[in-house]
């Protein structure tokens, strides 16, 4: 691969009521993706994106299949103006736009495994309640030792390696709240306590994988037609039924971003659009791709030119 393209599908926290304007005008594509969500979802998807109310969109169970659309709308726009993609890479919940994109899931199917994970992680935030922390210039080193200094408080785990000093951790409240105020004590860098109701990707999130991995069983994966790279190794996969292994194992386990873009880079990436609302792995990319690497947003380039 040389020269490439890789599209960034977000994943969630992404959302924000009214955040399909940014499409501007719908091609029939990108419109259709509304009408199937509607049907497989059986309620209105594009009203709740549009008007709210933000605490319904935010719900993990609505947010996850409102995310997935948008993801894939925003890229149907990038190929209307020309772009495609030859490697695609999905942070968290992204990966399953990455998958439809790739020819792996069918867009039907990925709508009703998204709303289903949602709810199966809404339903263990029930039995196990948890925070989670992003954790800002603090070497991987630094954190994982005041991690082990932590256990006593609760489950505690590095659960995000978004990029250099980048981190994220999940756990049971006490811990992460813990871990947050030892890093503002010793004046290592920052924690910023995430606005979410779940410890997700940590061991915490077990009952929900071991629900979903039924769910998937009967799914129906095809190799992807492009490069893949996923969470769980941070290195492309093709195989579907390792694909499928990985989706489970991605719940509970941490999301190896920056290990992704490093082996898109080494696999002769050269420049990358994040498809999807915001520009949270745009900026991401530039902290870990060398200067000078074209990034973009798809927000950037719809707003740019003509529908």
């Amino acid at each position: 691969m040389s020269g490439k393209t890789a599209f960034l599908f977000p994943g969630q926290g992404a959302q924000s009521v009214g955040m399909r304007e940014k499409l501007g005008s719908l091609s029939a594509r990108q419109q259709e993706l509304f009408r199937q969500a509607e049907k497989v979802l059986g309620f209105a998807l594009d009203k709740l994106i549009d008007e709210g109310p933000e605490f319904e969109l935010t719900r993990t169970s609505n947010a996850q299949p409102a995310l997935l659309v948008m993801d894939l709308a925003h890229a149907e726009g990038l190929r209307a103006r020309g772009r495609e993609a030859d490697a695609v890479l999905g942070h968290s919940l992204g990966e399953y736009a990455a998958l439809v994109w790739a020819g792996t899931l069918a867009f039907e199917d990925a709508l009703r495994l998204v709303r289903v994970r949602g709810q199966l992680m809404e339903g263990a935030v029930l039995r196990t309640p948890g925070k989670m922390a992003a954790v800002l210039k603090v070497t991987v080193a630094q954190l994982s030792a005041l991690v082990e200094e932590c256990q006593d408080a609760g489950v505690l785990e590095i659960t995000n390696f978004n990029g250099p000093e980048q981190l994220v951790v999940s756990g049971e409240a006490e811990a992460v709240e813990t871990v947050a105020e030892l890093i503002r004590e010793r004046r290592l860098g920052r924690a910023v306590l995430l606005n979410v109701s779940a410890p997700f990707h940590s061991s915490l999130m077990m009952p929900a994988a071991e629900a979903f991995r039924a769910e998937i069983g009967g799914v129906e994966l095809l190799p992807p037609r492009m490069t893949f790279i996923d969470n769980v190794t941070g290195r492309p996969e093709a195989d579907p039924a390792q694909i499928r292994r990985k989706l489970v194992r991605q719940i509970v386990e941490p999301v190896r971003w920056e290990q992704a873009m490093r082996t898109a880079l080494e696999l002769g990436v050269e420049q990358f659009v994040e498809s999807g609302p915001g520009s949270v792995l745009a900026a991401l990319a530039k902290r870990i791709a060398p200067p000078g690497t074209p990034i973009v947003t798809a927000e950037a380039i719809l707003a740019d030119a003509p529908g």
